[in-house]
């Protein structure tokens, strides 16, 4: 009997080991992406959240959640989850690193670059900095 509590105690501590490596394993922009730099001024900030706001709505939200926390219908049956774009792991990135995310896709989630302009890629990153 207490060779099977053992086993249970074992697998349980495996695991948890897994999930917390999946959380560990990030998604890395290029060294270049962190260069890049926002474009919008600060005076346009509050209209680019906006236009934002509506991109985020109509193409994100399915997956990333209504307020961006990776809880998404779309997203649940997705691996890698859709990113909590709440999270400090995406807040703390650049800009640039979140601009290149977009553009260039990963997995499951959509190449963005060839569907959505550069101006609205940069609205989604103004709107996506609003989520924290």
């Amino acid at each position: 009997m207490n060779k099977h509590i053992l086993y249970i105690i074992i697998s349980l501590t495996l695991v948890s080991f897994i999930g917390i490596s999946t959380q560990v394993d990030r998604w890395k922009a290029p060294n270049g992406a962190k260069e890049l730099k926002n474009p919008v001024k600060s005076s346009q900030k509050a209209e680019s959240i906006k236009r934002g706001a509506k991109i985020f709505k109509t193409r994100c939200m399915i997956c990333h959640g209504v307020k961006g926390k990776g809880d998404g219908i779309g997203g649940k049956a997705l691996s890698p989850k859709p990113q909590n774009l709440t999270s400090g792991m995406v807040q703390s990135q650049t800009d640039g690193e979140i601009f290149w995310k977009i553009t260039n896709g990963r997995n499951d989630m959509i190449k963005w670059g060839p569907i959505l302009t550069d101006k609205q890629r940069w609205d989604l990153v103004n709107y996506v900095r609003k989520l924290k």
